[in-house]
């Protein structure tokens, strides 16, 4: 999904850090590890002699496009194109970052940003949504995740680079598109005209949905995420203790490394390991734990202001096919050490570790350099979190099948699950439909999308049951 790289808005590195060192990201599209301190790509001495056989043949062809091609050609394009062409060949999430796209990876941690709030990615030439991200434009005109995006404004999408996608969606707040999608079951192509916004992501929301019962909701894992969950858990132990949380991760594409770790510490006992990397280069063998050294972000460790009955509340977490990388370190590193029961359906599985490497010319690449591993030593690359309790999101499943890492043309494999693969692509278990529930709507194009924490959250009313000790509900044989 990319070039074969996912895309999207909302990302921020530090310039300084980025200058001094790499840092290491993980995410559905480029969530930040700041914990691998890598030196400059150019720092680097090379590991192994050159290949000249190949770099012969690399210079012939760039001479006979610099003399016979039907038009002249930069030379900086075409090293450009080749570096780009090298790197979106190894897996889905490697890539060349020009200094433009690398100012853009440093615009998103603190969850302000302009576009239409939808996360993108290639499939096969065409333009594809990962999610709309609540409260956009995108999410408001029902954008839906696996639409294609077949037209931008008159542009025809097919072939198109995704970075020359993502540019043409982004503009200045107020100004309009108009998007061509295709969505699977609809008849018709369906044409939607936004207006820009300025995004601003609000990456913790929470509630008390019932009395005695709160709902906790991370969007993604911005710099001060850790800190403003903290803030939420206080003001709803206001009036006492709840009973009970629902910890929401649905559709939480990923984010800062540092931040999942601080969120899980807020539920984990002190110093447990919280997830694990491993990779060629022995910086990226690292063990991560709930140990401020770990989590500590330039605002101080932010958990001595935590509840104390955020320890062992009863919790479940909710998680689906849009929970991503650090979301799903949080989901695996809760469902090893027994701390939540996990509901939903089965997780993204980005379980790859990219790093941030600059270059002299002010570019940079994001170079995958690991994977990463529950504290059981999971790993959930190309396979994801399985729920401990399977519940679609409706009574009668999903609207729509959801895109998953092995869905991904190129992805990495599963080191340690070679089946990984086979099992992700397999239809989810489903719960069973009640005697009651209405038929399924038939109506693809105008499904109206799920409000989670709403009154029809199905998923939110069945981890409220289980909280409340009810059976939970039985998974269908698939």
């Amino acid at each position: 999904m990319s070039d074969n790289t996912l895309k999207r808005a909302n990302n921020l590195v530090p310039a300084n850090s980025l200058k001094k060192a790499g840092l290491v990201m993980v995410g559905l599209v480029a969530g930040i590890l700041v914990s691998f301190h890598f030196p400059a790509l150019a720092d680097k001495p090379a590991s192994q002699s050159l290949p000249l056989e190949e770099l012969r043949a690399f210079a012939d062809v760039f001479s006979v496009i610099k003399r016979d091609y039907v038009e002249p050609v930069e030379d900086k394009k075409l090293f450009t194109q080749a570096i780009t062409g090298m790197l979106n060949g190894l897996d889905p999430h490697s890539a060349y970052l020009d200094a433009e796209a690398l100012k853009e990876l440093q615009v998103g941690t603190q969850g302000e940003f302009g576009g239409l709030g939808i996360e993108v990615g290639m499939e096969e030439g065409f333009v594809k949504v990962v999610s709309p991200i609540e409260d956009t434009p995108a999410f408001r005109a029902g954008i839906q995740a696996g639409d294609l995006i077949v037209k931008i404004d008159d542009t025809p999408a097919k072939g198109m680079s995704l970075d020359d996608a993502v540019k043409r969606m982004r503009g200045k707040p107020a100004t309009k598109i108009t998007l061509t999608l295709a969505r699977k079951g609809a008849q018709q192509p369906i044409i939607v005209t936004l207006t820009r916004e300025v995004i601003k992501v609000q990456s913790v929301k929470s509630k008390i949905v019932e009395p005695g019962y709160a709902w906790l909701r991370v969007t993604q894992f911005q710099e001060n995420t850790a800190k403003s969950m903290v803030e939420h858990l206080s003001k709803l132990g206001a009036a006492g203790k709840p009973k009970g949380l629902v910890f929401d991760l649905r559709n939480d594409p990923g984010g800062l490394l540092n931040g999942a770790i601080g969120v899980a510490a807020a539920f984990l006992p002190e110093g447990v390991t919280v997830v694990t990397t491993n990779g060629r280069n022995e910086a990226a063998h690292r063990e991560y734990r709930a140990t401020p050294s770990d989590y500590v972000s330039s605002s101080g460790d932010f958990l001595r202001a935590l509840p104390p009955w955020a320890r062992d509340i009863p919790m479940v977490v909710l998680v689906n096919g849009g929970s991503a990388s650090a979301s799903e370190i949080v989901a695996g590193a809760l469902q090893d050490h027994k701390r939540a029961v996990i509901m939903g359906t089965r997780t993204f599985g980005k379980g790859s570790v990219q790093t941030i490497l600059p270059l002299n010319n002010a570019a940079a690449i994001k170079l995958t350099t690991a994977r990463y591993y529950t504290p059981s030593g999971r790993s959930i690359q190309a396979k994801g979190i399985d729920p401990d309790i399977v519940v679609e999101e409706t009574p009668q499943g999903s609207s729509a099948k959801r895109l998953r890492e092995a869905d991904l043309q190129g992805h990495l494999g599963n080191d340690l699950d070679p089946d990984a693969e086979r099992k992700a692509s397999e239809p989810a278990a489903t719960t069973k439909p009640t005697a009651s529930a209405p038929a399924a709507s038939t109506d693809a194009a105008h499904t109206k999308p799920i409000e989670f924490g709403g009154q029809d959250d199905y998923q939110l009313s069945q981890a409220l049951n289980v909280l409340k000790g009810k059976q939970p509900v039985p998974k269908k044989k698939s």
